[in-house]
């Protein structure tokens, strides 16, 4: 996006942006636990002004992607393990009231767009774990979206975020089939309104992806933040808040 376009941008507009690009960086890895996210560098990399790119790390620590320390100085935030369990056992409740209001309820529409959702998913599989772990996040935000509710969809989006981050930061190899399995066996729930099975089979789920993470010691890496974003901030431009149709977690 030139500097023109971005000068003509609400404010609001671009702190979406930054946002979506600073998170899909920070759940793919390209940025680590603990590194250091200067108001100056993304105001450069973005084209805004310090208290935009202030707004948007706002943002972000709200949703528990970003720390904000003392004297203005933000970090991609570090997870615990403990902290994780808990924000897990928090999500599966949530989300067992998002898939009750929707059992039954959803149209053609929706659920095709669900299931292209898992569709991109399984094209993803053989790709990096930190892109298949976003794309089955994206799933169950999309889930909540299609409620609606904007407290569900609020909440929703900020514990799986932090979910996602935990799942990108503890990882332990595995398929990403059984996650694939498990979203289109929810969504054929979904469709045949069988709301108790489908309570029962969220939950069971998020137990599993719970489950399925391992602490892993990481490499660090040392490169340059503005460098980091460039791909992210590309495809942030484009993109709208709306997952993708994206896979499933």
């Amino acid at each position: 996006m030139n500097s023109a376009k971005r000068q003509r941008e609400p404010a609001s507009d671009k702190v979406g942006t930054i946002c979506r690009a600073l998170r899909r960086a920070i759940i793919e890895q390209a940025l680590e636990p603990g590194t250091k996210l200067p108001e100056d560098a993304l105001g450069e990399r973005f084209g805004v002004s310090r208290t935009i790119a202030r707004q948007a790390l706002g943002q972000l620590a709200a949703e528990g992607l970003v720390e904000l320390r003392r004297n203005r100085i933000a970090v991609v935030e570090t997870p615990s393990w403990q902290e994780a369990r808990n924000t897990f056992d928090v999500r599966m409740e949530l989300e067992r009231l998002v898939v009750r209001q929707l059992a039954g309820q959803l149209s053609k529409a929706q659920l095709a767009e669900l299931q292209a959702h898992v569709d991109q998913e399984d094209a993803a599989r053989n790709g990096p774990d930190a892109v298949s772990i976003r794309l089955a996040t994206e799933f169950h935000i999309l889930l909540a979206q299609m409620t609606n509710s904007p407290i569900l969809i609020r909440y929703v989006s900020e514990v799986a975020y932090r979910c996602c981050l935990t799942l990108s930061t503890f990882s332990r190899p595995h398929s990403s089939d059984c996650g694939i399995t498990e979203h289109r066996a929810i969504i054929d729930a979904l469709a045949k309104g069988r709301t108790e099975d489908v309570m029962t089979m969220m939950h069971h789920h998020l137990d599993s992806v719970a489950n399925r993470a391992l602490v892993a010691p990481t490499k660090p890496r040392t490169r340059d933040l503005v460098d980091i974003l460039a791909p992210y901030a590309d495809d942030g431009e484009a993109a709208p808040h709306k997952p993708k149709r994206s896979a499933a977690a």
